[in-house]
């Protein structure tokens, strides 16, 4: 490794400086000296997931990891989250969290990672992942405590990341879960959901028309249904736009309490999000999709 002052500060090839973002945060690894091999390293990793979010995951422990490095770099790491399940409860304790002195860096690039999860539980809801990503940079770092760890270096313009992405999810799941939430939210109002019914029909690759049919009760006397209607759209220039918000209600006092937010709701939908824009300048969004069926297929393509 070298010493912790040898990485340059600025990336010449893009003109940013590193306090242009935040920093992410060292990745801890064990005992130095860093893993000798891919099976020390699929054995770190693992042991760092499970100290990390152990406390909201289940099945862990039958994930597959394998990798393969290649002296500072990893030549390609595999992981299979079949079969785990994420849970709400639990957490990383931030004051655990790896706050090294950094003595020694030594700069490295994972060139391919893969992870699958066919399927991985998260919340109730069975989601099928695929992702794939090439060209991650980050640094080999020694913490004075003795300590080994990566830390992730962001992607610039002249060293972006490539791949790709796809999560699908069974709508009558989403459904479920979506009830499960909203029941949980409305209860803490006092309000009780009696019935939900969610329905999202495809508008074309890049769009959708949500409609959510709602029955609720509060108290003894009050009871009624609630529509709520929205064309959700990303554009060629990926920005994601949601439009046509209408709320509706046939009990009269219901349908003033939504008039009170609807103005809000317009205005909070008024606000496109420039998803390219939000990324790194090494990170290109290049298309994203959305199919609608029995299931809910979202990909995304780097460029």
């Amino acid at each position: 490794m070298t010493d912790a002052s040898s990485r340059p500060a600025t990336d010449p090839s893009s003109g940013s400086t590193s306090s242009d973002r935040p920093a992410p945060g060292p990745i801890p690894l064990g005992s130095a000296p860093r893993p000798a091999d891919g099976a020390d390293l699929a054995a770190r990793i693992r042991a760092a997931l499970a100290d990390e979010i152990g406390g909201q995951v289940v099945g862990l422990d039958r994930a597959s990891i394998s990798a393969v490095l290649d002296g500072a770099d990893v030549a390609s790491a595999d992981i299979d989250l079949s079969g785990v399940v994420v849970r709400l409860d639990g957490g990383a304790d931030a004051a655990k969290r790896w706050h090294p002195e950094v003595v020694r860096r030594e700069p490295g690039t994972l060139r391919r990672v893969r992870v699958d999860a066919h399927q991985l539980v998260a919340v109730d809801l069975p989601v099928d992942i695929t992702a794939e990503l090439e060209g991650l940079r980050f640094d080999w770092v020694e913490g004075s405590d003795g300590r080994v760890g990566i830390q992730p270096v962001e992607p610039t313009g002249a060293r972006p990341v490539s791949g790709h992405a796809r999560v699908a999810v069974d709508k009558a799941g989403l459904v479920a879960t979506a009830r499960g939430l909203l029941t949980v939210v409305l209860q803490q109002q006092g309000i009780t959901l009696t019935g939900l019914d969610l329905d999202v029909v495809s508008q074309g690759p890049r769009a959708a028309a949500l409609r959510i049919d709602a029955a609720i009760r509060k108290g003894m006397f009050l009871s009624a249904r609630v529509q709520a209607t929205a064309a959700v759209s990303i554009d060629a220039d990926m920005v994601l736009a949601v439009r046509d918000v209408q709320l509706a209600s046939g009990n009269p006092l219901v349908a003033a309490l939504l008039g009170t937010v609807r103005g809000r709701v317009e205005a909070a939908t008024r606000r496109d999000i420039d998803l390219a824009g939000r990324l790194p300048d090494g990170v290109r969004l290049a298309d994203v999709r959305l199919e609608v069926g029995q299931q809910l297929v979202a990909s995304a393509r780097l460029a």
